[in-house]
């Protein structure tokens, strides 16, 4: 991720510093302008007759061409580096030989779905709705889009409004949808008074909305549907001019996507179309089988039930896929199961009937449902299956050329705007209106709606900000482990403040991140 960033901000420091010395030359008069010939001969415009300006617009567009030129040359170097989707990234230094304890959740971790997944938990909900909640049939006409949402996308349960927010709280603009139409900037400011959402109306860090908090994020890959059904009855309710409680058209379908997960709806589904709904179990196989064959212990913790499990594991690696975890539980109802005591462990039979027995120690090929309280400084990696795409879209020359342009422009802009006259700002409004019109470009590479997953136009979005705080290391899937010895050690690079010279750790081979290149060359 860093590689592109790293020469466009290079190439923006470099538009700065010619910025600074194309103004100390504007200063300083004819004289230098002259004496400055030889090495750019850009300086000539400003040379004048006495007593007459400048040509502030010449000047200006000649320095703007002179940073695209430096640009274009850079984009080779930096198409040399591209980022390896298959690598493993790091938010805390953290050494594979230190682990011996493996823990894995069950869904998109071990198992990966799909895209039919996402449709049969759309249209399944939807029925609930109508079937169960007496909603208009006419919403059965909405289908799912997997190009609608991304995840961590925060809804205001009060103003049933879809948004995009960065990891200091600020909307982003251009990214406020309420029912598929995205919501005017200049109604954006005056619903928020501004684009700052205070922290007490934020949801807590499980993405909870409690305590009168009227955000709710949604950060689990199985919120996609949910966050496109909002959408959608919002949409029909709009359209149709029918008067509605906002509040309880959430949690009708919040309730409703519960549903087909509780009630057994998409358990049932997968297990009846198996080979349909899961994909990449050699991968699976190879991850476990190289842990098994190191001596590593593994443990599974999941909310499904444990049929369910039994049957996507037999799929994945067999009838004898227990015997390769210490521990199986399932049910766990997490969250909650890494901080509730109150619910001790029950043993769960091959029928998946719940035992009455005592627990007082957790056995080898047993399958256990309810809670541990976890406080033992496990180190966590998470499993980011949008990863792998948006390193791909990265890596294109066209993402490359317009975000290194982007960051040129942008300095440029931040030191030529010193100049007040009118003909050179007129200049410095196009270089705007290109610059809003590239990020427009840039969001759209990922998702048209909303983006990144990762950024906003310049900052970290919110669900960077908590995979951050609680991820040590990230990854694409659980195949990007095959790549890495079982003692490999991930060493964050050192990311530069706004106050630090830009990716100077980058300039260096020895701390430049994972690239593709030399995944290939292995």
């Amino acid at each position: 991720m860093a590689t592109a960033a790293a020469a466009a901000a290079a190439a923006a420091a470099a538009a700065r510093g010619a910025g600074a010395r194309a103004v100390a030359a504007l200063r300083s008069g004819c004289r230098t302008a002259a004496r400055g010939r030889s090495r750019a001969g850009s300086a000539r415009s400003l040379c004048t007759a006495p007593g007459t300006a400048p040509d502030m617009k010449r000047y200006l567009w000649e320095r703007y061409r002179e940073a695209k030129r430096s640009t274009a040359e850079l984009v080779p170097s930096i198409m040399s580096n591209l980022l390896n989707p298959d690598a493993i990234f790091s938010n805390n230094e953290m050494s594979l030989s230190d682990i011996e304890i493996y823990g894995f959740d069950y869904d998109y971790t071990l198992v990966f779905y799909s895209k039919h997944l996402h449709t049969l938990i759309f249209n399944a909900a939807r029925d609930l709705l109508i079937n169960e909640h007496r909603y208009p049939v006419e919403i059965r006409k909405y289908e799912y889009d997997p190009n609608f949402a991304i995840r961590g996308l925060h809804y205001d349960v009060q103003r049933a409004v879809l948004m995009k927010i960065d990891a200091f709280h600020y909307i982003q603009l251009g990214t406020v949808y309420r029912g598929l139409s995205v919501v005017p900037d200049e109604e954006v400011i005056e619903m928020y008074e501004g684009s700052h959402v205070p922290l007490e109306q934020m949801s807590d860090f499980y993405g909870k909305s409690s305590h009168g908090n009227t955000m709710k994020q949604f950060m689990d890959i199985f919120s996609l549907p949910e966050m496109t059904l909002l959408s959608c009855v919002n949409e029909y309710f709009l359209k149709n001019n029918i008067d509605y409680e906002p509040v309880h058209l959430y949690k009708d379908v919040k309730d409703s996507i519960r549903d087909v997960h509780t009630k057994g709806i998409m358990y049932r589904a997968i297990e009846a179309d198996i080979e349909k709904y899961i994909c990449y179990p050699e991968q699976t196989r190879a991850v476990l089988a190289k842990l098994a064959d190191h001596g590593k212990k593994m443990f599974l913790i999941t909310n499904s039930p444990s049929s369910f499990v039994d049957k996507g594991m037999r799929y994945i690696v067999g009838k004898d896929w227990r015997d390769l975890f210490d521990v199986v539980i399932v049910q766990a109802e997490k969250p909650n199961f890494f901080n509730d005591k109150r619910r001790p462990f029950r043993k769960v039979n091959e029928k998946g009937v719940l035992l009455w027995d005592k627990i007082y120690k957790l056995q080898k090929g047993q399958i256990y449902k309810q809670d541990l309280t976890l406080k033992h400084g496990w180190r966590t990696g998470a499993i980011i299956p949008e990863l792998r795409s948006e390193l791909r879209i990265m890596n294109t020359e066209q993402y490359i050329q317009t975000m290194t342009w982007l960051q040129t422009l942008t300095g440029l802009l931040e030191q030529m705007q010193v100049h007040r006259d009118a003909e050179s700002q007129l200049v410095l409004q196009e270089w705007k209106k290109e610059r809003k019109e590239m990020r427009e470009m840039t969001k759209g590479s990922f998702n048209t709606q909303f983006g990144s997953l990762f950024r906003t136009d310049q900052n970290p979005t919110y669900f960077l900000r908590r995979l951050s705080r609680f991820a040590d290391i990230y990854m694409a899937s659980l195949s990007c482990l095959l790549s890495y010895d079982v003692s490999h050690t991930f060493y964050p690079r050192r990311t530069p403040l706004q106050h630090e010279l830009p990716a100077w750790s980058d300039r260096s081979p020895a701390t430049r991140p994972p690239l593709l290149q030399e995944a290939q060359a292995k």
